[in-house]
């Protein structure tokens, strides 16, 4: 009894000198930064160490599942059984940039964040083409590659003439109107299309006018016309039409871009115009409502490449007179 009373003692005496005073064997850390995390555990492994992933993060230097930071760091001596930790690379997002010109400063923020992308250097410079405190010009341009937290450099407008006077475009015809507009520096906005009956003023004669003569805008403000569809507009000329398109897939395109210059082009009785030209993804739904007089052709182009072309409307025969033949799309 007295022999298994002192070796209970001895034995429990040791546990607890082992459990006060470890073991002194220490090894040196090695460098992991760099390592897959297999190869760090085998590694930990043979060195009598254990392990732990600690938190991950983006890396544009470390590939994803690389190791790119540890605590203790090498060089450091510790007991064996101590814990290394471990911060995992998740690789580098890589995004397209977004295209921010003719945005607002505020829908630019709203878009950055949304990217996860930072603003950069903002340049002001006058501008008669884009409103005031709207972008003009960015670097990175649309659709280039882009890695979270970049920062894009912007270019936005001050603003541009605030004095042209607007002319009296009342009693010309539409193109003399669009001449003129071209020459005075004004930019017509929408153009209605209107019958006023057998008093009204010839066919393509524009009745009004949104501003009013020497009216004072700025140069980027839009001038709206009322033109006169002709005294025997038969009244199904003039179309409010819906249009739902679908941008074509990368398949389609053979570009395999995730987003793509798209223009759609408007051909009618008053001539021809873009009324929609930004950037879409693939497969992307675009729904407008457009106003189409007489014989109407909507092309689409993806990329500046003709990749559809769809009739919306045909001019009934007979509906002007003989001295005013009905136009037909150039």
């Amino acid at each position: 009894m007295l022999v298994i009373f002192v070796t209970i003692v001895v034995w429990y005496g040791r546990q607890i000198h082992d459990f006060l005073s470890p073991s002194a064997a220490t090894v040196t850390v090695p460098s992991f930064i760099g390592q897959t995390l297999n190869d760090a555990n085998a590694e930990i492994a043979r060195l009598h160490l254990t392990s732990a992933v600690v938190d991950h993060q983006l890396s544009d230097r470390y590939p994803k599942d690389v190791i790119i930071m540890q605590r203790p760091q090498s060089g450091v001596a510790v007991r064996q059984g101590r814990q290394i930790s471990f911060v995992i690379s998740d690789g580098i997002i890589a995004r397209l940039m977004p295209d921010l010109r003719y945005q607002s400063m505020r829908e630019v923020q709203l878009d950055l964040s949304r990217a996860h992308l930072q603003q950069g250097k903002v340049t002001y410079v006058r501008s008669d083409v884009v409103p005031e405190d709207h972008v003009i010009s960015q670097s990175p341009a649309p659709l280039m590659s882009v890695h979270e937290g970049d920062t894009v450099s912007l270019v936005v407008s001050r603003g541009g003439r605030t004095n042209i006077a607007v002319p009296d475009f009342v009693g010309l015809t539409i193109d003399q109107a669009r001449e003129l507009a071209t020459r005075s520096g004004i930019k017509l906005g929408q153009i209605v299309w209107t019958p006023l009956g057998k008093s009204g003023p010839p066919h393509g004669m524009v009745a009004r006018q949104n501003p009013s003569p020497k009216t004072k805008i700025a140069s980027y403000d839009p001038v709206a016309l009322q033109v006169s569809s002709g005294p025997n507009e038969s009244g199904y000329i003039l179309r409010q039409v819906r249009i739902l398109v679908s941008v074509p897939s990368s398949d389609e395109t053979g570009t395999g871009q995730q987003q793509l210059d798209v223009r759609l082009s408007l051909t009618d009785a008053t001539g021809r115009y873009d009324f929609y030209h930004g950037f879409a993804a693939p497969g992307q739904k675009l729904d407008f409502t457009v106003t189409a007089v007489g014989t109407s052709l909507l092309d689409m182009y993806v990329n500046d490449k003709l990749v559809g072309e769809e009739r919306l409307g045909t001019e009934p025969p007979k509906v002007y007179s003989s001295s005013h033949p009905s136009p037909t799309p150039s």
